[in-house]
Protein backbone atom coordinates (compact mmCIF):
# COMPACT_ATOMS: atom_id res chain seq x y z
CA UNK A 1 0.00 0.00 0.00
CA UNK A 2 2.79 2.59 1.03
CA UNK A 3 4.54 1.63 -2.35
CA UNK A 4 1.75 2.16 -4.46
CA UNK A 5 0.92 5.65 -2.45
CA UNK A 6 4.30 6.94 -3.28
CA UNK A 7 3.95 6.03 -7.23
CA UNK A 8 1.06 8.13 -6.77
CA UNK A 9 2.84 11.24 -5.86
CA UNK A 10 5.18 10.71 -8.61
CA UNK A 11 4.08 13.16 -11.61
CA UNK A 12 3.71 11.80 -15.13
CA UNK A 13 6.38 14.25 -15.84
CA UNK A 14 8.83 16.42 -13.12
CA UNK A 15 9.36 19.68 -13.34
CA UNK A 16 12.32 21.67 -12.49
CA UNK A 17 13.25 25.19 -11.76
CA UNK A 18 14.93 27.64 -14.57
CA UNK A 19 17.05 30.35 -14.02
CA UNK A 20 14.20 32.98 -13.77
CA UNK A 21 13.27 30.62 -10.74
CA UNK A 22 10.24 29.78 -13.06
CA UNK A 23 8.87 25.98 -12.76
CA UNK A 24 9.20 24.68 -16.42
CA UNK A 25 9.32 21.21 -17.91
CA UNK A 26 13.00 20.26 -18.72
CA UNK A 27 13.63 20.43 -22.03
CA UNK A 28 14.55 17.23 -24.17
CA UNK A 29 16.84 17.10 -27.11
CA UNK A 30 17.09 13.97 -29.43
CA UNK A 31 19.32 12.57 -27.09
CA UNK A 32 17.21 11.56 -24.64
CA UNK A 33 17.35 9.33 -22.02
CA UNK A 34 15.01 7.30 -23.85
CA UNK A 35 16.48 7.23 -27.30
CA UNK A 36 18.20 4.12 -26.39
CA UNK A 37 15.52 2.54 -25.43
CA UNK A 38 13.70 0.05 -28.04
CA UNK A 39 10.90 1.18 -29.81
CA UNK A 40 8.62 -1.63 -28.00
CA UNK A 41 9.79 -0.60 -24.92
CA UNK A 42 9.18 3.06 -25.45
CA UNK A 43 5.83 2.33 -26.85
CA UNK A 44 5.21 0.38 -23.23
CA UNK A 45 5.92 3.43 -21.38
CA UNK A 46 4.07 5.55 -23.22
CA UNK A 47 1.21 3.16 -22.55
CA UNK A 48 1.27 3.47 -19.25
CA UNK A 49 1.12 6.71 -18.76
CA UNK A 50 -1.53 6.92 -21.80
CA UNK A 51 -4.10 4.80 -19.91
CA UNK A 52 -3.28 6.20 -16.34
CA UNK A 53 -5.45 9.37 -17.54
CA UNK A 54 -7.51 7.40 -20.37
CA UNK A 55 -8.77 4.41 -17.87
CA UNK A 56 -10.60 5.76 -15.46
CA UNK A 57 -12.14 8.46 -17.93
CA UNK A 58 -13.25 5.57 -20.57
CA UNK A 59 -14.35 4.16 -17.47
CA UNK A 60 -16.17 6.67 -16.35
CA UNK A 61 -17.42 7.43 -19.51
CA UNK A 62 -18.45 4.30 -20.58
CA UNK A 63 -20.47 2.83 -17.81
CA UNK A 64 -22.67 6.47 -17.39
CA UNK A 65 -23.58 6.37 -21.18
CA UNK A 66 -23.97 2.39 -20.69
CA UNK A 67 -27.18 3.26 -18.63
CA UNK A 68 -28.60 5.11 -21.41
CA UNK A 69 -27.86 2.61 -23.31
CA UNK A 70 -29.30 -0.16 -21.23
CA UNK A 71 -32.29 1.76 -20.44
CA UNK A 72 -33.47 1.93 -24.14
CA UNK A 73 -32.39 -1.56 -24.45
CA UNK A 74 -35.76 -2.13 -22.12
CA UNK A 75 -38.03 0.55 -23.38
CA UNK A 76 -37.45 -0.63 -27.21
CA UNK A 77 -39.09 -4.10 -26.17
CA UNK A 78 -42.02 -2.51 -24.86
CA UNK A 79 -43.04 -0.56 -28.20
CA UNK A 80 -41.80 0.59 -30.93
CA UNK A 81 -43.49 4.38 -30.33
CA UNK A 82 -41.86 4.09 -27.02
CA UNK A 83 -38.65 3.77 -28.37
CA UNK A 84 -39.06 6.31 -30.59
CA UNK A 85 -40.43 8.76 -27.76
CA UNK A 86 -37.33 7.85 -25.75
CA UNK A 87 -35.22 8.97 -28.89
CA UNK A 88 -36.20 11.63 -28.90
CA UNK A 89 -36.77 13.11 -25.01
CA UNK A 90 -33.40 11.19 -24.28
CA UNK A 91 -31.81 13.54 -27.10
CA UNK A 92 -32.75 16.49 -25.21
CA UNK A 93 -32.54 15.84 -21.36
CA UNK A 94 -29.35 14.05 -21.15
CA UNK A 95 -27.91 17.02 -22.03
CA UNK A 96 -29.18 18.72 -19.01
CA UNK A 97 -27.08 15.44 -16.61
CA UNK A 98 -23.93 17.30 -16.76
CA UNK A 99 -25.83 20.28 -14.72
CA UNK A 100 -25.43 18.06 -12.04
CA UNK A 101 -21.63 18.50 -12.02
CA UNK A 102 -22.54 21.96 -10.51
CA UNK A 103 -23.26 20.73 -6.94
CA UNK A 104 -19.58 19.55 -7.00
CA UNK A 105 -19.05 23.39 -7.56
CA UNK A 106 -20.67 25.58 -5.40
CA UNK A 107 -21.50 22.60 -2.45
CA UNK A 108 -17.85 21.15 -2.15
CA UNK A 109 -16.68 17.37 -1.66
CA UNK A 110 -13.74 17.02 -3.43
CA UNK A 111 -11.56 18.73 -0.62
CA UNK A 112 -8.09 17.67 -2.09
CA UNK A 113 -8.62 19.20 -5.39
CA UNK A 114 -11.40 21.69 -5.11
CA UNK A 115 -11.41 24.21 -2.05
CA UNK A 116 -13.99 26.74 -2.98
CA UNK A 117 -13.69 30.16 -4.94
CA UNK A 118 -11.17 32.65 -3.76
CA UNK A 119 -9.51 36.04 -5.93
CA UNK A 120 -6.89 33.79 -7.25
CA UNK A 121 -9.70 32.46 -9.12
CA UNK A 122 -9.88 35.85 -11.13
CA UNK A 123 -6.57 35.82 -11.89
CA UNK A 124 -6.18 35.52 -15.84
CA UNK A 125 -10.00 35.45 -16.41
CA UNK A 126 -10.01 37.04 -19.70
CA UNK A 127 -7.61 34.21 -21.24
CA UNK A 128 -9.44 31.34 -19.16
CA UNK A 129 -12.81 32.59 -21.10
CA UNK A 130 -11.58 32.36 -24.02
CA UNK A 131 -9.85 29.22 -24.10
CA UNK A 132 -13.13 27.98 -22.42
CA UNK A 133 -15.31 29.59 -25.08
CA UNK A 134 -13.41 27.73 -27.68
CA UNK A 135 -13.75 24.33 -25.99
CA UNK A 136 -17.52 25.00 -25.08
CA UNK A 137 -18.06 25.82 -28.93
CA UNK A 138 -15.86 22.63 -30.38
CA UNK A 139 -17.71 20.44 -27.83
CA UNK A 140 -20.95 21.54 -28.06
CA UNK A 141 -21.07 21.93 -31.93
CA UNK A 142 -19.58 18.38 -32.25
CA UNK A 143 -23.19 17.02 -29.79
CA UNK A 144 -25.69 19.24 -31.26
CA UNK A 145 -24.81 17.88 -34.52
CA UNK A 146 -26.61 14.57 -33.55
CA UNK A 147 -29.47 16.19 -31.67
CA UNK A 148 -30.37 17.62 -35.07
CA UNK A 149 -30.02 14.61 -37.27
CA UNK A 150 -32.45 13.37 -34.93
CA UNK A 151 -34.90 16.35 -35.46
CA UNK A 152 -34.19 15.80 -38.87
CA UNK A 153 -35.08 12.10 -38.65
CA UNK A 154 -38.36 12.47 -37.02
CA UNK A 155 -40.43 15.09 -39.92
CA UNK A 156 -39.80 12.02 -42.68
CA UNK A 157 -41.71 9.54 -44.14
CA UNK A 158 -42.66 6.32 -41.75
CA UNK A 159 -40.64 8.32 -38.99
CA UNK A 160 -41.31 6.22 -35.86
CA UNK A 161 -38.91 2.82 -37.68
CA UNK A 162 -36.91 5.66 -39.17
CA UNK A 163 -36.36 6.85 -35.15
CA UNK A 164 -36.19 3.89 -33.74
CA UNK A 165 -33.81 2.77 -35.86
CA UNK A 166 -31.23 5.68 -35.80
CA UNK A 167 -31.99 6.15 -32.26
CA UNK A 168 -30.33 2.72 -31.60
CA UNK A 169 -27.62 3.14 -34.07
CA UNK A 170 -26.60 6.59 -32.54
CA UNK A 171 -26.74 5.17 -28.99
CA UNK A 172 -24.32 2.14 -30.02
CA UNK A 173 -21.93 4.81 -31.49
CA UNK A 174 -22.37 7.59 -28.85
CA UNK A 175 -21.39 4.17 -26.39
CA UNK A 176 -18.43 3.61 -28.37
CA UNK A 177 -17.07 7.45 -28.69
CA UNK A 178 -17.19 7.31 -24.74
CA UNK A 179 -13.92 5.27 -25.37
CA UNK A 180 -12.81 7.75 -28.29
CA UNK A 181 -13.87 10.73 -25.92
CA UNK A 182 -11.34 9.12 -23.22
CA UNK A 183 -8.43 8.86 -25.25
CA UNK A 184 -9.06 12.32 -26.57
CA UNK A 185 -8.92 13.54 -22.74
CA UNK A 186 -5.87 11.61 -22.59
CA UNK A 187 -4.04 12.88 -25.94
CA UNK A 188 -4.53 16.53 -24.52
CA UNK A 189 -2.80 15.98 -21.48
CA UNK A 190 -0.46 13.68 -22.95
CA UNK A 191 0.28 16.47 -25.78
CA UNK A 192 0.27 19.37 -23.02
CA UNK A 193 2.29 17.52 -20.61
CA UNK A 194 5.38 16.89 -23.62
CA UNK A 195 4.51 20.40 -25.05
CA UNK A 196 5.43 21.78 -21.51
CA UNK A 197 8.16 19.29 -20.98
CA UNK A 198 9.89 20.71 -24.10
CA UNK A 199 9.83 17.76 -26.18
CA UNK A 200 8.40 17.50 -29.36
CA UNK A 201 10.00 14.43 -30.27
CA UNK A 202 8.00 12.83 -27.09
CA UNK A 203 4.71 14.88 -27.79
CA UNK A 204 5.06 13.39 -31.92
CA UNK A 205 5.34 9.90 -30.28
CA UNK A 206 2.13 10.04 -28.22
CA UNK A 207 0.37 11.24 -30.73
CA UNK A 208 1.00 8.32 -32.83
CA UNK A 209 0.72 5.89 -29.78
CA UNK A 210 -2.31 7.48 -28.91
CA UNK A 211 -3.71 7.39 -32.83
CA UNK A 212 -2.83 3.56 -33.12
CA UNK A 213 -4.24 2.51 -29.68
CA UNK A 214 -7.68 4.09 -30.56
CA UNK A 215 -7.81 2.68 -33.92
CA UNK A 216 -6.99 -0.79 -33.36
CA UNK A 217 -10.04 -0.70 -30.89
CA UNK A 218 -11.90 1.12 -33.35
CA UNK A 219 -11.06 -1.81 -36.04
CA UNK A 220 -12.08 -4.71 -33.96
CA UNK A 221 -15.43 -2.99 -33.16
CA UNK A 222 -15.98 -2.15 -36.61
CA UNK A 223 -15.31 -6.05 -37.75
CA UNK A 224 -17.57 -7.04 -34.64
CA UNK A 225 -20.32 -4.63 -35.54
CA UNK A 226 -20.36 -5.71 -39.22
CA UNK A 227 -20.77 -10.01 -38.47
CA UNK A 228 -23.50 -8.90 -36.47
CA UNK A 229 -25.30 -6.19 -38.06
CA UNK A 230 -28.22 -8.61 -38.48
CA UNK A 231 -28.72 -8.96 -35.13
CA UNK A 232 -27.83 -6.38 -33.33
CA UNK A 233 -31.04 -4.48 -33.18
CA UNK A 234 -32.76 -7.10 -31.24
CA UNK A 235 -31.16 -5.98 -28.17
CA UNK A 236 -33.01 -2.97 -28.16
CA UNK A 237 -36.54 -3.94 -30.24
CA UNK A 238 -38.62 -6.93 -30.98
CA UNK A 239 -39.68 -4.92 -33.88
CA UNK A 240 -38.75 -6.87 -37.41
CA UNK A 241 -38.91 -3.37 -39.34
CA UNK A 242 -37.09 -1.86 -36.82
CA UNK A 243 -34.50 -4.79 -37.13
CA UNK A 244 -34.53 -4.77 -40.58
CA UNK A 245 -33.67 -0.47 -40.63
CA UNK A 246 -30.60 -0.80 -38.32
CA UNK A 247 -28.88 -4.30 -40.20
CA UNK A 248 -29.66 -1.63 -43.23
CA UNK A 249 -27.84 1.37 -40.70
CA UNK A 250 -25.62 -0.88 -39.80
CA UNK A 251 -22.19 -0.62 -42.39
CA UNK A 252 -22.94 3.24 -42.15
CA UNK A 253 -22.82 2.27 -38.29
CA UNK A 254 -19.40 0.28 -38.58
CA UNK A 255 -17.57 2.84 -40.79
CA UNK A 256 -18.71 5.47 -38.24
CA UNK A 257 -17.38 3.99 -35.30
CA UNK A 258 -13.57 3.12 -37.31
CA UNK A 259 -14.23 7.37 -38.12
CA UNK A 260 -14.82 7.95 -34.94
CA UNK A 261 -11.69 5.81 -33.36
CA UNK A 262 -9.29 8.17 -34.77
CA UNK A 263 -11.47 11.75 -35.01
CA UNK A 264 -11.70 12.41 -30.81
CA UNK A 265 -8.15 11.53 -30.40
CA UNK A 266 -7.08 14.34 -33.26
CA UNK A 267 -9.23 16.64 -31.37
CA UNK A 268 -7.16 15.77 -28.18
CA UNK A 269 -4.10 16.65 -29.81
CA UNK A 270 -5.79 20.04 -31.09
CA UNK A 271 -6.81 20.74 -27.13
CA UNK A 272 -3.51 19.61 -25.68
CA UNK A 273 -1.80 22.18 -28.33
CA UNK A 274 -4.05 24.76 -27.52
CA UNK A 275 -6.26 24.75 -31.02
CA UNK A 276 -9.81 25.14 -29.52
CA UNK A 277 -10.79 27.48 -31.55
CA UNK A 278 -8.97 26.40 -34.79
CA UNK A 279 -11.19 23.06 -34.12
CA UNK A 280 -13.99 25.15 -33.51
CA UNK A 281 -14.41 26.70 -37.19
CA UNK A 282 -13.36 22.94 -38.53
CA UNK A 283 -16.48 21.54 -36.71
CA UNK A 284 -18.65 24.42 -37.94
CA UNK A 285 -17.44 24.14 -41.45
CA UNK A 286 -17.21 20.07 -41.88
CA UNK A 287 -20.85 19.56 -39.68
CA UNK A 288 -23.12 22.38 -40.81
CA UNK A 289 -21.99 23.55 -43.91
CA UNK A 290 -20.96 19.41 -45.60
CA UNK A 291 -22.66 17.02 -43.25
CA UNK A 292 -26.29 17.98 -42.29
CA UNK A 293 -26.90 19.75 -46.14
CA UNK A 294 -25.64 16.93 -47.40
CA UNK A 295 -27.32 14.93 -44.98
CA UNK A 296 -30.79 16.57 -46.26
CA UNK A 297 -30.15 16.11 -49.39
CA UNK A 298 -29.89 12.53 -49.38
CA UNK A 299 -32.21 11.81 -47.01
CA UNK A 300 -35.46 14.31 -48.69
CA UNK A 301 -34.40 15.09 -52.00
CA UNK A 302 -32.42 11.78 -53.08
CA UNK A 303 -34.80 9.82 -51.22
CA UNK A 304 -32.63 7.89 -49.18
CA UNK A 305 -34.16 8.71 -45.87
CA UNK A 306 -32.45 7.95 -42.61
CA UNK A 307 -29.66 6.13 -44.65
CA UNK A 308 -29.21 8.97 -46.40
CA UNK A 309 -28.84 11.50 -43.09
CA UNK A 310 -26.42 8.97 -41.80
CA UNK A 311 -24.10 9.39 -44.52
CA UNK A 312 -24.24 12.86 -44.37
CA UNK A 313 -23.47 12.52 -40.84
CA UNK A 314 -20.76 10.24 -41.94
CA UNK A 315 -18.87 12.25 -44.86
CA UNK A 316 -19.16 15.62 -42.64
CA UNK A 317 -17.00 13.80 -39.74
CA UNK A 318 -14.81 12.51 -42.83
CA UNK A 319 -13.88 15.51 -43.93
CA UNK A 320 -13.50 16.95 -40.36
CA UNK A 321 -10.93 14.22 -39.53
CA UNK A 322 -8.98 14.62 -43.05
CA UNK A 323 -8.78 18.26 -41.76
CA UNK A 324 -7.56 18.02 -38.23
CA UNK A 325 -4.95 15.06 -39.55
CA UNK A 326 -3.37 17.66 -42.34
CA UNK A 327 -3.30 20.07 -39.32
CA UNK A 328 -1.39 17.78 -36.93
CA UNK A 329 0.82 16.68 -39.73
CA UNK A 330 2.28 19.83 -40.56
CA UNK A 331 2.44 21.41 -37.53
CA UNK A 332 5.65 22.25 -36.04
CA UNK A 333 5.96 20.51 -32.93
CA UNK A 334 9.07 22.36 -32.72
CA UNK A 335 7.51 25.96 -33.19
CA UNK A 336 5.00 24.63 -30.71
CA UNK A 337 7.20 23.56 -28.04
CA UNK A 338 8.58 27.50 -27.96
CA UNK A 339 5.30 28.64 -27.76
CA UNK A 340 3.86 26.08 -24.71
CA UNK A 341 7.51 27.43 -22.98
CA UNK A 342 7.16 31.12 -23.25
CA UNK A 343 3.53 30.76 -21.72
CA UNK A 344 4.85 28.68 -19.27
CA UNK A 345 7.66 31.40 -18.39
CA UNK A 346 5.32 34.36 -18.59
CA UNK A 347 2.42 32.65 -16.02
CA UNK A 348 4.80 31.63 -13.82
CA UNK A 349 6.83 34.56 -13.91
CA UNK A 350 3.56 36.27 -13.20
CA UNK A 351 2.60 34.05 -10.21
CA UNK A 352 5.65 34.81 -8.82
CA UNK A 353 5.66 38.29 -8.91
CA UNK A 354 2.03 38.46 -7.29
CA UNK A 355 3.51 36.40 -4.48
CA UNK A 356 6.14 38.69 -3.99
CA UNK A 357 3.96 41.51 -4.13
CA UNK A 358 1.44 39.67 -1.57
CA UNK A 359 4.31 39.18 0.57
CA UNK A 360 5.84 42.69 0.87
CA UNK A 361 2.67 43.91 2.01
CA UNK A 362 2.11 41.17 4.31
Amino acid sequence: MEKREEERKVPLLEARPDGDGVIAGKVEEDGDDDSSLSLSRRAWEENKKLWVVAGPSIFTRFSSFGVTVISQAFIGHIGATELAAYALVSTVLMRFSNGILLAFVFFGGCPLTWTGFSSAALTDLGAIIKLSLSSGVMLCLELWYNTILVLLTGYMKNAEIALDALSICLNINGWEMMISIGFLAATGVRVANELGAGSARRAKFAIVNVVLTSFSIGFVLFVLFLFFRGSLAYIFTESQEVANAVADLSPLLAFSILLNSVQPVLSGVAVGAGWQSVVAYVNVTSYYLIGIPLGAILGYVVGFHVKGIWIGMLLGTLVQTIVLLFITLKTDWEKQVEIAQERLKRWYMEENRRLQASRGNA
